[in-house]
């Protein structure tokens, strides 16, 4: 399986890179794990958790669990990791943005205004939404820790994040 990493600087090729079942194996389990921390200290349900993964069974889902917790060989797909990423970005993202767990959770979790979320929470766009819901919070956390207030898709354009812009109550 190739994957196409991005250029790292100007004027730099994209290079592609070989995803064989031995790098699979090395990190779903360490992976899988920190995805299952993270949705538990989130409190996302268990049926969530199989709709953030990319809707396995529920025996697939618990033979996953059960192998990476035992430390059992496992080599999850390549979409499955990929979301394991996005969620692991997610979570960084909000560490860093949020330094009070509680005020995290409190954007996570409430409705946005935002053109990207609908009105919608971010976690329901990412349960709901597939790869791509997940990918779209990752991206606009990302732009907004890159200092780009509003997030990508902004019809006004992109502007420094300043002190007053963020309000909580």
């Amino acid at each position: 399986m190739m994957i196409l990493q991005l250029p790292s600087g100007p004027g730099a090729e994209p290079v592609a890179q070989e995803i064989d079942a031995d790098a699979r194996r090395r990190v779903s389990g360490p992976g899988l794990r920190t995805f299952l921390a993270i949705a538990e200290r989130y409190g996302i349900t268990t049926q969530d958790r199989i709709s953030l993964l990319g809707e396995p069974s529920k025996s697939t889902y618990h033979e996953w669990v059960r192998k990476a917790r035992d430390a059992a060989p496992l080599a999850l797909p390549l979409d499955t990791l990929t979301r394991i990423s996005g969620v692991l970005g997610i979570h960084k993202a909000l560490g860093i943005l949020f330094p009070i767990e509680a005020e995290a959770m409190t954007w996570l979790k409430g409705q946005h205004r935002g053109e990207v979320f609908g009105g919608q929470a971010p976690v329901e766009v990412m349960i709901g939404g597939g790869l791509d819901g997940i990918l779209t919070v990752r991206r606009y956390l990302d732009a907004w820790r890159g200092g780009l207030r509003g997030g990508p898709g902004s019809e006004d354009g992109f502007e420094p994040v300043r002190e007053t812009d963020i309000v909580f109550s």
